[in-house]
C-alpha cells in the first residue's frame, strides 16, 4: 500500500521513488518530535530510547527495506567494541578501521554511475557519528588536563547501554541525512536538559517552523528550477555546442540550484531537532534561548559571502564540525597544518565514495581554499590593494567576486556529482579547464604580486606570524 502511494506521488512530481521517499521520511520527524514532546517527554530514559530506535528503525525499513540490517550490525558491533576493548588506542582505532571499511565495502558493491539513493546514503552519517561514539569514550578516560575546552563537552565518564546506542543512532532526528550529534548531547536531550524552561517541554515550535518554511521555500526553488538544470545535459551535444560564455554562466546556475537540494535537506531536518529540543544551545547575552545546536546551514553567509571559505564554513556545518574535531585536530602530531588539511580532505573525498570525482573535488579545494587565503592576505597587507577594496568601486567588485566565486564553487561540483573520469573529463575539457588554469597562474602570480605590492614591514610582520 505504501509503495503504490510513494510510486503514484513520484510519478505526479516527476521525481524518483526514493528521493520522495527520503524527503517524507525527513518530514515525518515532525510529527515524531510532537508525539515525544506530548507523551514521552516526561517518560524514563529506556522508554524514550526504545521510541527512538523504533522510530528511526521504521524510517530505515520504509526507506531501504531489509537492508536496515547493515545499520543495526554496525551499531551491535561498535557497541561490543566499546564494551571488550574499553578506553583504549585500539578500540578507537578498531572503531574507526571497522565502519569505515565496512561504508567502502558497502560504496564497492552498490556503486553506480549515477546518483543512487541507498543504504550507503545514511550510513555514511552513521559512520561519523559511531566513530564519533568510540573517540568520545576514548576521550573519557582521560584527565581533564589533557582534554581541550571541545573535548571536555564531548568526552563520555560513562560506558552507554545498548539501549541507549540504539536511541542514540537511529534518532529521527539525524538518522537520514544528519546533523552530526555528540551522545552527551543526546543524553542531555532524554534527561530534559536540552530546553529553555528546566525540566519542561521547550518552547520551540516557532523556531522549528521557521527552519521548516525557509527548508520549504528552498524546496520549492530547487522543484521549479532543478529540472531546468540536470547534470545530464553537461555531457550532450547540444552543451558543447554552446558558447564559452554560457557553458560558465550554466555551471554557476546549475551549482547554485543543484545544492538546493542539501539546504531543503538540512534546514528541515534542524526544524525536526529544535522541535524536539536537541537544537538548544543555550541563551545569548541577552538571555533569548538560541537553537542553533544542530544547524547545518547558515543561510545568509551561504547566500551573500563572495568568499570560498564562507561558503564552505556556512555549508554542511556539523559535518565540518565533525571533521575538524576529530580529523584534524588529532593529526596536530604531524606537525604541519597543511599536511593535516589535505589529509582531512582525503578522508572527505573517501567518506563520500570510491568515484574519482570525489577526490577530484576535495583536491580543487584544497588548492581553491589555499590560494584564497594568499589573495586575502596579499590585500589585507597592501596599503593599495586595501585602498581599492574599500573604495566606493566595492560593489562591482563586490559582483565581480561573487561571479568568480560561485562560477568556481560550481567547478569542482562538476567532478563531485558526475562521479566517473570520463564524465567529469569531458566537461571539463568542454569548458578549457578554466578552473584549474585559473587556479594554477594565481598560485604562481601571487607571490609575485606580494613582492611588488606589500612593503617590507608587513611582509616581515607576516613571517612571524
Amino acid at each position: 500500500m505504501a509503495s503504490s502511494l510513494t510510486e503514484n506521488l513520484a510519478e505526479y512530481l516527476g521525481s524518483p521513488e526514493p528521493a520522495v521517499r527520503l524527503i517524507l521520511s525527513i518530514l515525518i520527524g515532525y510529527p515524531f518530535a510532537l508525539v515525544y514532546r506530548r507523551f514521552l517527554f516526561h517518560q524514563s530514559p529506556s522508554v524514550i530510547h526504545l521510541f527512538h530506535a523504533v522510530s528511526g528503525l521504521s524510517l530505515a525499513m520504509f526507506n531501504f527495506g531489509s537492508q536496515v540490517y547493515h545499520s543495526a550490525l554496525c551499531i551491535i558491533i561498535q557497541f561490543l567494541l566499546l564494551r571488550l576493548m574499553g578506553r583504549t588506542v585500539t578500540g578507537a582505532l578498531s572503531s574507526f578501521i571497522f565502519q569505515m571499511t565496512y561504508l567502502l565495502t558497502g560504496y564497492y558493491y552498490t556503486a553506480t554511475r549515477e546518483y543512487d539513493i541507498k543504504w550507503t546514503m545514511p550510513h555514511c552519517v552513521l559512520a561519523l557519528k559511531l566513530i564519533g561514539l568510540s573517540l568520545d569514550y576514548y576521550d573519557g578516560g582521560k584527565e581533564p588536563s589533557q582534554l581541550s575546552a571541545e573535548q571536555k563537552t564531548a568526552a563520555l565518564q560513562t560506558t552507554p547501554s545498548l539501549l541507549e546506542v540504539f536511541g542514540f543512532s537511529y534518532f529521527y532526528g539525524g538518522f537520514l541525512v544528519g546533523p552530526q550529534f555528540t551522545l552527551r548531547n543526546y543524553k542531555r536531550l532524554v534527561s530534559r536538559e536540552m530546553t529553555d524552561c528546566p525540566g519542561q517541554v521547550p518552547n520551540s515550535i516557532v523556531p522549528a517552523l521557521k527552519r521548516f518554511c525557509l527548508g520549504s521555500f528552498f524546496l520549492l526553488i530547487f522543484t521549479i528550477f532543478g529540472p531546468y538544470y540536470p547534470d545530464s545535459y553537461f555531457l550532450t551535444d547540444e552543451f558543447e555546442a554552446q558558447p564559452f560564455w554560457y557553458r560558465c554562466v550554466y555551471i554557476l546556475l546549475w551549482a547554485k540550484v543543484n545544492l538546493y537540494k542539501y539546504v531543503t535537506c538540512w534546514l528541515i531536518t534542524e526544524g525536526v531537532c529544535i522541535l524536539s529540543g536537541l537544537g538548544y544551545s543555550g541563551r545569548d547575552e541577552d538571555g533569548q534561548p538560541q537553537w542553533d545546536a544542530c544547524a547545518n546551514m547558515r543561510v545568509w553567509i551561504y547566500e551573500t559571502t563572495p568568499l570560498f571559505t564562507g561558503t564552505i564554513n556556512s555549508f554542511n556545518i556539523n559535518t565540518n564540525a565533525w571533521v575538524a574535531r576529530h580529523i584534524f585536530k588529532r593529526l596536530k602530531f604531524l606537525g604541519n597544518k597543511m599536511a593535516s588539511q589535505f589529509a582531512t580532505l582525503f578522508f572527505l573525498a573517501v567518506w563520500h565514495g570510491l568515484h574519482s570525482g570525489y577526490l577530484l573535488c576535495f583536491s580543487l579545494e584544497f588548492i581553491i581554499v589555499n590560494v584564497e587565503k594568499q589573495a586575502q592576505a596579499l590585500v589585507k597587507d597592501s596599503p593599495k590593494l586595501t585602498a581599492f577594496a574599500n573604495s566606493p568601486l566595492y560593489p562591482l567588485i563586490y559582483i565581480v567576486q561573487q561571479f568568480i566565486h560561485w562560477l568556481f564553487m560550481g567547478y569542482p561540483l562538476l567532478a563531485f556529482c558526475l562521479f566517473t573520469y570520463d564524465k567529469w573529463l569531458k566537461v571539463y575539457s568542454s569548458v578549457y579547464f578554466c578552473g584549474h588554469l585559473f587556479f594554477f597562474i594565481a598560485y604562481i602570480i601571487l607571490p609575485f604580486l606580494r613582492k611588488a605590492l606589500v612593503p617590507r614591514k608587513a611582509k616581515s610582520d607576516r613571517k612571524e606570524d
